[in-house]
């Protein structure tokens, strides 16, 4: 009985200590600090991007745009992605590249779009970039790499051009942590197959590339932030393999073929 008795007390007072301590936790901050932080990723986008369109060329060519756009547009509604949260701008450069900003800017050169054989290897870079924004990689990443305090500082006034210029740098040309990136490749996939996409196109784009890494690594900007592309390339492969479904093209020959005669155009001039 004298056991029973202190096995009630001790559980009563168990429960007002948890009941105490959960007391003491100020959840009004906290919820303060998730808008304070949907905030900072919101002006650090802005700030990002206004930066870029400074200093670089925005292709507007309306069969390049187009053509990006009804990729990223299917894309989204397959998967149920709002299309408006994911803002597109396709810069000229001779580089091999795409990459995510903060708030859903998804950058994309000119060059990735030149050297993609046919649109399903687009959209398998297009959708590992989305994917890296919809499972909030990019924020994370400028949280470890670069710290809460100085994202919120950089974000509220404190415009250290040093400072926003390697906090840039380190989303344009430095590689995610390995188990993010598997954790895109997969959502990737995933987004292509919803989208009747053959996910292979995407794993063959990855080999490719890593082939042609040493002859020319210097515009390979994607691969060298992308590690072990051949590996990637294989696991995506056995991934699909467990996919069933009813694969389609998601563009014509003729608007594909249309966009890159216009790229190389745009390159010449």
């Amino acid at each position: 009985m004298k056991k029973l008795i202190i096995q009630s007390f001790t559980g009563v007072l168990l429960f007002f200590l948890t009941w105490f301590a959960l007391a003491q936790i100020n959840w009004v901050s906290i919820f303060n600090t998730d808008k304070a932080t949907d905030k900072t990723e919101e002006k650090l986008g802005t700030l990002f991007w206004d930066i870029i369109k400074k200093t670089e060329k925005e292709n507007k060519t309306s069969s390049v745009t187009a053509t990006v756009d009804t990729i990223v547009n299917k894309i989204c509604v397959a998967n149920a992605i709002d299309r408006k949260s994911i803002k597109v701008h396709i810069i000229e450069k001779n580089e091999i590249n795409a990459f995510a900003l903060p708030n859903g800017h998804l950058v994309i050169y000119s060059a990735l779009l030149a050297n993609s054989d046919n649109p399903e290897e687009l959209s398998g870079v297009i959708c590992h970039e989305i994917a890296h924004i919809e499972l909030n990689h990019v924020f994370k990443k400028l949280i470890k790499e670069v710290g809460i305090s100085v994202l919120i500082s950089t974000s509220t006034g404190n415009r250290n051009t040093e400072v926003i210029q390697e906090t840039l740098k380190t989303l344009s040309s430095t590689a995610f942590d390995r188990g993010l990136e598997k954790e895109a490749d997969i959502k990737a996939v995933d987004y292509l197959v919803n989208t009747k996409i053959n996910p292979e196109a995407f794993a063959n784009f990855l080999y490719k590339l890593s082939d042609s890494e040493k002859k020319t690594a210097k515009y390979l900007t994607w691969i060298s932030t992308h590690p072990e592309s051949k590996e990637r390339s294989k696991y995506i492969v056995e991934y699909c393999k467990k996919k069933n479904a009813n694969y389609k093209k998601i563009l014509n020959t003729k608007n594909w073929n249309k966009m890159q005669e216009d790229l190389k155009i745009a390159t010449q001039n």
